[in-house]
């Protein structure tokens, strides 16, 4: 058995603003980097010991990461990979989602921004965004996880909504009802073929 520890950055500026923020490189809020500071709190007294980490190449989530670390008073090796940087908004990135709606329609930009394989102009939808994180995370992630290692995976809504489709089997149609809340570690028990056994969220 070993753990999986999920973790969405913590809130970022353009989160606080409301906009569509994609592969556009925003730094953390003051509440973001107290958010990622927390969730090392909570990971800390957990005591679950890690042995490597994963990130994408954004800082909103190598920041939520290296607070978390410090909270957490503990080093470990970091892999940096733009595999699971957030979905790819597309011509949305920068937009105000409200705006947008008034502009679209809300019934439009929910498909964009919760459907399974509807994708916003010039971007990603969330199953394409899977075709990158899942082959990655089975790569690279699980594979550390079938050695036994305990892994903590910092990154984004959609990157870490598509891994979790993927771990509990949820199925397209009830996938837009899934939410990652930012700064709060999702932990996962799996087996030493992946399967999950056990799930907690670290609530604040």
């Amino acid at each position: 058995m070993a753990y999986l520890c999920l973790i969405r950055h913590g809130e970022s500026l353009w989160n606080a603003e409301n906009r569509f923020t994609g592969w556009v490189d925003v730094p953390l809020t003051d509440k973001g980097r107290k958010e990622a500071m927390h969730a090392g709190e909570l990971l800390k007294k957990e005591g679950i010991k890690f042995d490597v980490a994963y990130t994408s190449v954004l800082s909103r989530a190598i920041e939520t990461l290296e607070l978390c670390l410090k909270s957490m008073q503990v080093n470990m090796p970091i892999i940096k990979d733009a595999h699971l940087n957030e979905r790819h908004y597309g011509d949305l990135q920068g937009l105000n989602k409200a705006e947008t709606a008034k502009r679209y329609g809300d019934e439009q930009v929910h498909l964009w921004r919760r459907s399974y394989d509807v994708a916003p102009p010039n971007g990603e939808s969330l199953k394409d965004t899977q075709k990158r994180t899942v082959p990655f995370f089975e790569n690279c992630i699980l594979t550390d996880i079938k050695m036994g290692k305990n892994v903590l995976v910092v990154a984004h809504g959609n990157s870490l909504r598509s891994i979790v489709m993927y771990l509990e089997k949820i199925s397209e149609k009830d996938i837009p009802l899934l939410e990652i809340p930012t700064g709060v570690p999702i932990v996962y028990e799996l087996d030493s073929e992946g399967n999950v056994k056990s799930k907690k969220l670290l609530e604040r």
